[in-house]
């Protein structure tokens, strides 16, 4: 069987984490590349939070391993996963896969204006406050705790394609002929 690859996608809320991995699955499904998206809030989101109610049931990784090896059973072995802590958990979230992947991380970041207009279009126009500030205080931390080995990339001028675009470099997903030759790695920080 073919070792897992898996791209953990962070970066705090309104930075594009989301639209990045759609325009990267466009991406791959227009190259016929197999893989799979999951998008990492999604496996403990409850109320109150379990990940903070009942930390030692570590349940977003019990139901990464249960999603990936179903995934596996049909043959997948790519992976992207957003979440916005993402990249201070990749080795915790690896082995949640079972099969020592292949792992790139990336830590995507914007500045306060760009992210308050994402944040803006997300709601509908109005910017809600308090996940405001509490996206600028994940920025920091974020940018702070994360690896040396997690690229860094800014995403305040670019589209989600770019973006895209340089996520299939970095994991080589793509050949150039398959529509990333204009995608440029080195001007991601990292």
């Amino acid at each position: 069987m073919t070792r897992s690859e898996v791209l953990f996608v962070g970066g705090r809320s309104g930075v594009g984490k989301s639209t990045a991995a759609e325009a990267l699955h466009d991406l791959l499904v227009a190259g016929d590349v197999r893989h799979v998206v999951i998008e990492g809030d999604a496996l403990d989101l409850a109320h109150p939070a379990p990940h903070v109610e009942h930390p030692e049931a570590h349940l977003a990784e019990r139901n990464l391993a249960t999603m990936w090896s179903r995934y596996r059973e049909l043959g997948h072995h790519r992976l992207i996963f957003t979440n916005t802590v993402a990249v201070l958990e990749q080795n915790a979230l690896a082995r949640a896969m079972g099969d020592d992947p292949v792992v790139t991380a990336v830590l995507l970041r914007a500045g306060d204006e760009a992210t308050a207009d994402r944040l803006r279009r997300r709601s509908g126009g109005r910017l809600p406050e308090a996940q405001m500030a509490h996206s600028a205080r994940t920025a920091g931390r974020l940018d702070t705790a994360a690896r040396d080995d997690v690229t860094r990339v800014d995403t305040d001028d670019l589209t989600p394609e770019d973006v895209a675009r340089r996520l299939a470099v970095l994991t080589g997903w793509l050949l150039p002929q398959q529509g990333v030759d204009d995608a440029d790695p080195s001007t991601a920080d990292g």
